[in-house]
């Protein structure tokens, strides 16, 4: 069985950075296409960014392009989340998944593309 667990959430002031990891166990990292969504308080959950099983190719909500950047390390079996210049308003509770999307399109941004999700980790950014 699939399993993710997400780390590296926390609280940092505004204009900071953080990076959050997700490791992947129970199935082969390599076949699933990674994604990352983020749900705030009262807020439904949303999209952040997609990346392909090869690593090549990404996509990302146009909020976080050029702010947010998704990596993935296969030999490691690990995606991350690099997160920089954080407003108050990037304050939620992210989440990775994975998800069986051989060619990594715009539905890549959907939810129920994704098969695997993690329990979360929160993020806060203080102003």
């Amino acid at each position: 069985q699939v399993q993710l667990v997400e780390s590296g959430g926390g609280l940092v002031q505004a204009g900071g950075s953080l990076r959050l990891s997700c490791a992947f166990s129970g199935g082969t990292f390599s076949t699933f296409a990674m994604g990352w969504f983020r749900q705030a308080p009262g807020k439904e959950r949303e999209f952040v960014a997609a990346i392909s099983w090869s690593g090549i190719k990404t996509y990302y909500s146009e909020s976080m392009k050029g702010l947010f950047t998704i990596s993935r390390d296969n030999a490691k079996n690990m995606v991350y989340l690099q997160m920089n210049s954080l407003k108050s308003e990037d304050t939620a509770v992210y989440y990775c998944a994975a998800g069986d999307i051989p060619v990594l399109t715009a539905v890549a941004g959907t939810e129920r593309r994704y098969d695997y999700w993690g329990q979360g980790t929160q993020v806060t950014v203080s102003s």
